[in-house]
């Protein structure tokens, strides 16, 4: 066939959320999902990801995977191996399980490249992440940037004697530790030791990614609406055999009533054979109640719960842009809302959503990240790609959100919208001693151009600076808008010991030894127009004196200046801690 007529995308069936969770049928709710068509070898073994099923534990090696070609221009379901699998077959077959998570991780990367627009690197030197269906046998799952790996375990159930559960069957698990991989080649740094918010933001952004990649599915959506008294509308008797059309009470549509009933009902749901791993924080994170004062409680300085407020942030974000979408549709029943409307309203909303957390990823500084930070390069990014918020206003219910629990854009401008970084003036740069077509793909002449104004950039000229990442980028929003970029990541580095900081009005801990080795970290993303003009330029300076001193006590007081200490995040200690409920003495991030 020539490759012009060849199909672009190919279905497959994947678990939708998690073997626990049902539908109305009382069957394992499952999806098909378009992945990009690519040439595969037996795993599937792809461009990007590499299944290899082999098990640690048991030495054991699976007969991999080989999915069929698409034997027609648009592929149909004949193309998936699974489309017609029983339920049983799906939890036993380890072929299904290499499918599920191939296809997972593949539409995980697909989003993380449609929001941004290019393609996106792992953080290692090569182009195949390797993914371990059947890694061992433990309750746990973790990416491991040393494997090149994700690595999913499994364990006997607590619950149904002679039942293996399977953490690469949960849709949640498997995006969530994609999240890790590609976070971990987008900003490298943000494992180092830093602020408590950079440390909880890996596992919260993983977490924020993953629910909203699980509810950007309609089933998913409809199966939690499930969990809400349903009534059925007066009408004609359907056909035989068809599902009569249902409603759900739009008192129980409001914004808490839909994270308890909707996203709680399936936190149970998955809870009692994961709620280790992802369950007890997930339901911790949904029932977190409005806090302005949440993130200054010492219970809210560890890693974990802290990245759960910001999990129930956006998660409410979620949950008030479709309370209020909903608000504006029509009654079919006094008092009633349509079932099918509602959940195709809330998959709309989650995948947009979805997008919107993925692109901010390019407006945060690469270094020392605080939840304000964040907040600012979302609502900048959305502006940027799509400026009319008016029939979602997904951007004032960010902010109101986010304020409910004491989290303020770092960006104090307040017009045209509140926390929008501060655009940069053209006429404020030197442009004429760069060339216009090499800034936008070589790392070197976008250094002579951070050289050439590093006073205008307010840099330090005593620190060692790199250029970490050029990165072109075309994105489109919904209406159409075209917007070109170029994405620049920089660092600055600087080792002194902690009796010359306040030479930089730095100041360290007053039990710091004076020799002690203190290696400061700055840093800024610039964000170049389709004309190479610089639009924003998104700074933790080097020598911003309060936040470093802020950063220098977070670590001194959690031991990241002890001997042995970690200057990386490691995924399976950290995973290990959440599944065992284990407190951790040091939090090394």
């Amino acid at each position: 066939m020539p490759q012009e007529q060849r199909g672009r995308t190919r279905p497959l069936t994947i678990i939708a959320q998690d073997p626990s969770v049902k539908g109305r049928d009382r069957k394992i709710l499952r999806a098909s999902v378009e992945i990009t068509v690519e040439e595969l070898g037996p795993g599937p073994w792809g461009h990007r990801v590499q299944v290899i099923d082999s098990d640690a534990s048991t030495g054991a090696l699976y007969e991999p995977l080989t999915l069929p070609k698409p034997a027609h221009a648009i592929s149909t379901p004949a193309d998936d191996p699974f489309s017609a699998a029983t339920d049983k077959e799906l939890l036993s077959n380890p072929k299904f399980h290499a499918q599920n998570v191939y296809a997972i991780v593949m539409r995980t990367l697909r989003r993380f490249e449609y929001a941004l627009g290019r393609r996106v690197s792992w953080s290692f030197h090569g182009h195949q992440l390797k993914v371990a269906p059947h890694a061992f046998a433990d309750a746990n799952a973790f990416y491991s940037e040393k494997d090149q790996a994700l690595l999913f375990g499994y364990f006997p159930s607590i619950i149904e004697d002679g039942k293996t559960v399977f953490t690469c069957l949960s849709h949640d698990i498997v995006a969530h530790e994609t999240t890790h991989a590609l976070l971990d080649g987008l900003r490298t740094r943000y494992t180092d030791p830093s602020s408590p918010d950079q440390a909880a933001f890996h596992e919260g952004f993983a977490d924020v990614v993953a629910l909203l990649a699980v509810f950007s599915l309609k089933g998913v959506v409809e199966a939690s609406l499930d969990a809400i008294d349903t009534k059925k509308v007066a009408g004609p008797k359907p056909r035989k055999g068809a599902l009569k059309r249902a409603t759900v009470d739009r008192d129980q549509l409001k914004p808490d009533n839909l994270l308890k009933s909707a996203m709680f009902g399936l936190a149970e749901q998955m809870g009692g054979e994961l709620s280790a791993i992802r369950g007890d924080a997930l339901r911790r994170s949904v029932m977190l109640a409005p806090d302005a004062k949440i993130l200054d409680r010492s219970e809210f300085l560890e890693a974990h719960r802290r990245g759960e407020v910001f999990v129930a942030a956006i998660m409410r974000t979620f949950a008030k842009t479709w309370s209020a979408r909903l608000d504006r549709l029509g009654d079919v029943a006094p008092g009633k809302v349509d079932r099918d409307r509602a959940a195709e309203e809330g998959a709309t909303i989650a995948d947009y959503l979805l997008t919107m957390v993925i692109r901010a990823l390019d407006y945060l500084p690469p270094v020392h990240l605080e939840f304000g930070d964040f907040l600012s390069a979302v609502v900048t990014a959305d502006v940027e790609a799509h400026p009319d918020d008016e029939r979602y206003q997904f951007r004032e219910h960010l902010r109101r959100s986010f304020k409910d629990f004491g989290i303020a854009p770092a960006s104090p401008i307040r017009d045209p919208e509140a926390g929008l970084w501060e655009p940069m003036s053209a006429t404020d740069f030197l442009y004429d001693r760069t060339h216009f077509d090499a800034m936008q793909r070589d790392p070197d002449e976008v250094f002579r151009f951070i050289w050439e104004n590093a006073e205008r950039l307010r840099l330090s000229l005593d620190a060692y600076s790199q250029v970490q990442s050029v990165r072109p980028c075309v994105r489109i929003a919904l209406d159409g808008f075209v917007l070109r970029e170029t994405v620049v990541e920089f660092i600055q580095i600087l080792k002194l010991s902690a009796a010359e900081l306040s030479f930089y009005n730095i100041f360290p801990p007053l039990d710091m030894p004076p020799s002690t080795e203190v290696t400061l970290y700055g840093g800024g993303t610039l964000i170049f127009d389709d004309y190479g003009r610089l639009k924003f330029a998104v700074h933790n300076r080097l020598m911003n004196s309060e936040r470093q001193t802020r950063r220098l006590a977070h670590l001194w007081r959690f031991g990241a200046y002890e001997k042995g200490a970690s200057l990386r995040g490691d995924f399976s200690a950290v995973h290990r801690v959440r599944a065992t409920g284990a407190l951790i003495e040091h939090d090394r991030w």
